[in-house]
């Protein structure tokens, strides 16, 4: 069975102007599909055809590059689609405990996560995730991901200029304060913390 370019769990224009209804439909419409189209050219009469998508990145990682980078993007984008939120409450509970704890508040972690992204040497994700009960900031290059990893990722950030060179340019911390300042989705991230594994990709 062939993946599907999942749908935004939002309005393309619900995001702006931190993300334009334009870069969606670039970034979400043309580039996601892309890397769902050819994870399905790639498997299609193969032993992986049929597997999820997380069997995908964890067979190819390694020993088939280009499965490898477009299964993980496929799932990377997923994923982000659903970090993002129009409006976003703080995190509370368990979540909201565990960042105190590891990161002194939620504006620490926010102002963390905008370092590191803005730090980071060319394409790439800004990750918040989980290993062995402490929250901590992870960096994936290019089209890695932490969808087969140790890790359980809660949240994380597109770093590629594709996600934001429309919008903002050149200037990546933009585009991080406003992603990080008002629409994480803390809702996903408690459920996935709550869950304890990393995120499925539908289908």
């Amino acid at each position: 069975m062939a993946f599907s370019l999942i749908p935004l769990p939002f309005d393309n224009e619900a995001i702006a102007p931190a993300i334009s209804a334009e870069t969606f439909s670039y970034h979400h419409g043309k580039h996601h599909q892309a890397y769902i189209d050819k994870t399905n050219a790639a498997v299609e009469g193969t032993d992986h055809a049929g597997s999820s998508l997380e069997d995908i990145i964890a067979a190819a990682r390694g020993s088939n590059p280009g499965l490898f980078n477009n299964s993980a993007q496929s799932w990377n984008h997923g994923f982000f689609w659903h970090s993002l939120t129009p409006s976003a409450s703080g995190p509370s509970g368990d979540l909201g405990s565990k960042i105190d704890e590891a990161f002194g508040s939620v504006d620490d972690l926010k102002g963390k996560l905008k370092e590191r992204g803005a730090g980071h040497f060319a394409s790439g994700w800004v990750w918040l995730a989980e290993k062995g009960g402490k929250l901590s900031i992870e960096e994936t290059h290019d089209g890695d991901t932490l969808a087969d990893s140790d890790f359980n990722p809660l949240l994380t950030i597109d770093l590629w200029e594709h996600a934001y060179y429309l919008d903002h340019q050149n200037a990546r911390p933009s585009y991080l304060s406003a992603v990080a300042d008002g629409h994480l989705n803390w809702d996903f991230a408690a459920d996935n913390l709550a869950r304890g594994s990393a995120w499925k990709y539908p289908g």
